[in-house]
């Protein structure tokens, strides 16, 4: 599955849909809207899960460490 990295927080975000194109960076939860596409990548949300340094959206992720953004 494919999330939305933003990079200034360190937080990942779920893909709006995987069926969209792949330059198309927002995200279910709508927080990234109003972040530049700079600061957004698409990633594989797996390749995530191992790295402390990275939280997930508690608005996408129901078993986030965070409770919202």
């Amino acid at each position: 599955m494919d999330g939305v990295l933003n990079e200034h927080t360190k937080t990942i975000h779920k893909h709006r849909g995987e069926h969209v194109d792949q330059s198309d960076v927002q995200t279910i939860c709508g927080a990234t809207a109003h972040v530049t596409h700079g600061r957004l990548q698409l990633v594989s949300i797996d390749r995530t899960t191992d790295d402390r340094s990275i939280t997930r959206c508690g608005r996408c992720f129901s078993d986030a460490d965070s409770g919202g953004y």
